[in-house]
Parts: C-alpha cells; structure tokens; sequence
C-alpha cells in the first residue's frame, strides 16, 4: 500500500501531478504567502486609499499634486 498523495495549494483533486507540476505549484503557493505577508503594512494617517498610488506614477489626488 502506497501513502495517500497530498497536493499543493490550487492543485485539482484526483489528478496525477508530475514532480515539475507539483514544484511549481508549491512554488506558486510560496509566493501568494509572502505577497500576503508583504501587505501587512502599518496603516497610514490621511494617507491615500487603496494601493500606493506612486506605484502606479499618480502624482496627484483628486486634483492636488502631492511631491512626497
């Protein structure tokens, strides 16, 4: 009797991953971890809503330039 297979996160249930398959899912799953971690960030005050807005090259907020 062989071991019951564990798949990685995001893997269909009853299917045969090969070992290439398998990595890059763990690896996937890795990387959506850390991503979840790298957006515990301290809240900012009066600070824009949303995602970082120079992240995106908006220099402006509804009209007002900010040079930050």
């Amino acid at each position: 009797m062989s071991k019951p297979e564990t798949h990685p996160e995001g893997a269909a249930p009853g299917k045969v991953l090969s070992e290439p398959a398998r990595r890059a899912l763990e690896e996937a799953a890795e990387r959506r971890n850390k991503s979840a971690e790298a957006t515990d960030s301290p809240k900012e005050i009066n600070g824009p809503k949303g995602l970082e807005p120079t992240r995106f090259g908006d220099w402006e907020r509804k009209g007002v330039i900010s040079d930050f």
